[in-house]
Parts: structure tokens; C-alpha cells; sequence
């Protein structure tokens, strides 16, 4: 078959090189793809938001199944228009997907199908949410409504952090229209963990349990990022978290969907806090997590299409996913200055040196090819993702890969997977 993937980050491919292993697959395509799927696909220079060039492509190269990687063309509504053309798409409806696209929603969801989660209020007028958050305890969290990359989520340990916040999200649109709406929730406590499961609107097929790192620097400081590492499993994900989880949170969360009128099929995301064995709902997304995906994938020994295909048709319930018993971890290597400013450009040294292997992966999230050699085009550039026997050896494996590559402003954390170590 023919299967086209949409992005151009590391989640894509990771989806990609999944795919590529599958004896079903002939030809992959993507768009608009980077220096490494290019390796492993044909890339083409359609943006991951341009609808209409998305579905004439599909169209006209007879695509036979199209996965969408990235939450924007979801929520602008790329599955329906497919579905139209009668092509056959993985992701969830563009109502469906205002499970990320809208914060306010979800908590509205969340208190009709009484999902735990944080206690909040949602403001669209800048006076009202100052006034609210001054007589608020502290800390608080206040998110921009919208889509911000991962990043529109602030934690004000002062009051002063929070006024701030809501001036530069909603008068000074730092996250652009996705701020015009603010959500001011109650700090929750815990350890955060990232829940990803399969939907095809009354079935929900959960993977095996991860762990993003997303504050920038180490020890989980520093301004939240899109994700700058990742671990498989999730120690602090025990089975009765995930009893829990699948009673309390994703089986609601599907029902509600399809009480509402919109079932959900996809990649249902939900990012938690857990504390004394009580998962609560930090936030759904509709699409695979970005670095999450590159360490279960690595794990992943079923076929993805299978899976893939199971959840557009509605018979996910006689899917089985079999897992490799080896943790895996992630990497992110960064541009400097990232989530902020960063330039593009840099030359990427090292890369010949660190040879890809079953168990150890370089996964490519922003770069492209520049008169022959691969340079930096993103924030987040690589996931080095690697195998091993227990987690600390997972990521010494990945870090010794690490080590290999560079590149001029080249950051990265120092500490992934430690707190689940011990």
C-alpha cells in the first residue's frame, strides 16, 4: 500500500521508520518531511497546513491510508475533508480534535463526564482574569485557550508572574490568537505522566505508558518546552494507574465523545499528575506526543497499520500490540535559545558517526538538507532514542550517541530519565 504521513518532526519519523518496517507498506510519502525521513521516504514540499495541496496529492498519487502527525491540520479539519473525497485517514474529526484545540472546552468536558481535573475558570476579558488571579492562591497555571506548540502553559509561583502572564498572552499575543481565551486552573501537585491510547469511537486501546521532560533545562527547570526527552515505560504508571486511568479518564472521555456527537477516533492523549495513586487530567491532546511517540515506537514490535487501520474501521478491539519488554529513552537535541529565539543554519557534525540500529535511533525533528549537508531548521533538531536491558542503560545508550553529534549553540538535558531511575 501506499501510505502518506503528514509533518515534518521527530513524531513523524518515528511514525515514518514504524511504517517502514511493515510488509504491507510499499511506498511512504510525507509532507513536508525533513533530512531524515527523507532517507526512508519520499518527501514533498506541501506544508503540514495546506489542506486543499494535502488532498490533491493524495488524490491524484491514489494514497491508500494517510496519518496525520501534527494537531493544527487536525483541528483545521484535514480528516473531514479527506473522508469527503472517500479517502481513508487516521486522526479524529475537526469537532472532535477541540479537545486540544480548545482548553476551554476540555474543561467543560471534563465537568460534564465528571473526568478529574484541576479546578479552573476560563476569562476572554483581560480585567476579569486579573482580578480573578489576584485573590487566587498560589501557585496557579494559566493556559492559552488555543494551539501554542506545547508551549502555552505557564506555572506563576507569584501573583506578579500571573499578571504578567496574562499581559503577554493575552494583550501582547505571545501565543497569537491562541491567547484571545485564557484558562486559569489550580496548581496540581505530583509527578506528570503521558497516557496515549487508540480510539475508533467506542473502543480505546491504551499503549504502553511514557513520561515527557518538558521544562527546558534540568531538574525540570526553566520555561516549558514542546518536550525535551522522553522514557518508556513510566515507573510511576503502575497497572492500577492504568485501571484508574481507563475507568476514570479515556473510557469517559470516548463515551462523552460519542454522547456529544462527534466520536472520537485517533490518538487520544491525556497528560497527567499523579499523586498517592490518583491520576488527574493535566490536558488532552488528539495526535501521538512528540517525544513520546519516538521511545514507544521504538518498544512497538506489532504492525502499525494494523493498528492504524483497526481504528478506522471500528474493530481496534481485535488489535493486539505486543511490546518489547526493554525500556527505552529519548534525547532531544536543541537549538540554542529554544523555546525562545534560536537560528537556523547550523551545520550538523557527527552524524556518519552515530549509525542507527535497532536499538539505538537518531530521529530527525527539525532539520533539512542544505547543499548536501544536513543543517538545523527547528527549535528541537534531534531524538536520539535508544534500546538497553533497564533504563539506566537505556540511556547511557542514548547518550553515548549524544555525545557523537554537534553542531554550533547545541543544547540538550543532562538528566533525562533520571527521576525514574532513582
Amino acid at each position: 500500500m501506499k501510505v502518506f504521513v503528514i509533518g515534518g518532526g521527530g513524531r513523524e519519523h518515528a511514525i515514518v521508520w514504524s511504517l517502514k518496517k511493515s510488509d504491507r507498506v510499499k511506498e511512504i510519502y510525507c509532507a513536508p518531511g525533513n533530512a531524515g525521513i527523507a532517507r526512508l521516504a519520499k518527501c514533498v514540499p506541501i506544508d503540514a497546513v495546506d489542506l486543499s495541496g494535502l488532498l490533491n496529492f493524495a488524490k491524484s498519487n491514489h494514497i491508500d491510508l494517510t496519518v496525520v502527525g501534527p494537531e493544527m491540520p487536525l483541528v483545521a479539519g484535514i480528516v473531514d475533508a479527506f473522508k469527503k473525497h472517500g479517502l481513508k485517514i487516521y486522526g479524529p474529526s475537526r469537532e472532535a480534535a477541540a479537545l486540544e484545540g480548545s482548553k476551554a472546552f476540555t474543561k467543560e468536558f471534563c465537568a460534564e463526564y465528571n473526568i478529574p481535573s484541576a479546578a479552573s475558570q476560563t476569562f476572554s476579558d483581560i480585567e476579569a482574569a486579573k482580578r480573578y488571579v489576584k485573590s487566587h492562591e498560589i501557585p496557579m497555571v494559566i493556559k492559552a485557550d488555543g494551539l501554542a506548540s506545547g508551549k502555552g502553559v505557564i506555572i506563576c509561583n507569584s501573583h506578579e508572574e500571573a499578571l504578567k502572564a496574562l499581559e503577554e498572552i493575552m494583550r501582547d499575543k505571545k501565543f497569537g490568537t491562541a491567547g484571545g481565551v485564557v484558562v486559569v486552573e489550580d496548581f496540581l501537585e505530583g509527578e506528570e505522566a503521558s497516557f496515549i491510547a487508540v480510539c475508533d469511537g467506542n473502543h480505546v486501546l491504551p499503549l504502553a505508558s511514557s513520561q515527557d521532560h518538558k521544562a527546558a533545562f534540568d531538574f525540570d527547570k526553566g520555561p516549558n518546552t514542546g518536550g525535551m526527552g522522553a522514557v518508556s515505560p513510566a515507573g510511576v504508571v503502575t497497572d492500577e494507574i492504568v485501571r484508574k486511568v481507563m475507568e476514570e479518564i479515556m473510557l469517559p472521555a470516548a463515551r462523552g465523545m460519542v454522547t456529544c456527537g462527534m466520536p472520537f477516533v485517533g490518538t487520544l492523549y491525556a497528560g497527567l499528575m499523579i499523586k498517592d495513586g490518583a491520576p488527574k487530567l493535566l490536558e488532552f491532546n488528539v495526535r501521538f506526543g512528540d517525544p513520546e511517540t519516538q521511545v514507544l515506537l521504538m518498544r512497538l514490535r506489532s504492525d502499525i497499520v494494523d493498528v492504524f487501520e483497526g481504528a478506522i474501521s471500528g474493530n481496534l478491539d481485535k488489535v493486539h500490540m505486543v511490546w518489547d519488554k526493554r525500556p527505552a529513552g529519548c534525547v532531544v537535541m536543541a537549538s540554542g535559545g529554544y523555546p525562545s529565539s534560536y537560528e537556523k543554519g547550523k551545520v550538523i557534525s557527527g552524524l556518519d558517526d552515530a549509525i542507527d540500529s535497532d536499538e539505538t535511533v537518531v530521529f530527525h525533528a527539525g532539520t533539512k538538507l542544505l547543499d548536501g549537508k544536513t543543517v538545523t531548521d527547528g527549535g528541537r533538531v534531534l531524538g536520539v532514542t535508544a534500546l538497553g536491558d533497564d533504563l539506566s542503560l537505556a540511556m547511557k545508550n542514548a547518550y553515548a550517541v549524544v555525545e557523537k553529534i554537534n553542531w554550533d549553540g547545541v543544547y540538550y538535558r543532562k538528566d533525562i530519565g533520571r527521576k525514574a531511575v532513582g
